[in-house]
């Protein structure tokens, strides 16, 4: 359920602005978007596991609120970050 430190080197790698970047808003919002990947695969299985559908929704709001943040400093960077993020918005 919890994300490997593979993946979580990858993705950072990935998403990063510069080498040593670790905590801006999109390497921030892909480390979200995978975690509430695995949780929503976790709750198709266990649908009664509403302790772990209340840290879902607190995962959606805070993507939410960096995307927002993201959108209100530069909307290109938004576009391009929910575009290869692949989210609808």
């Amino acid at each position: 359920m919890s994300i490997t430190a593979e993946r979580r080197q990858s993705l950072i790698g990935e998403y990063a602005n510069g080498e040593n970047d670790t905590g801006s808003p999109e390497v921030q919002v892909a480390l979200l978007s995978e975690r509430i990947t695995n949780l929503t695969d976790h709750l198709k299985t266990h649908a009664k596991d509403f302790h772990s559908r209340r840290g879902l929704l607190m995962l959606v709001g805070r993507r939410r609120r960096l995307l927002d943040y993201v959108k209100k400093q530069d909307h290109k960077r938004y576009e391009a970050l929910i575009g290869r993020l692949g989210l609808r918005r």
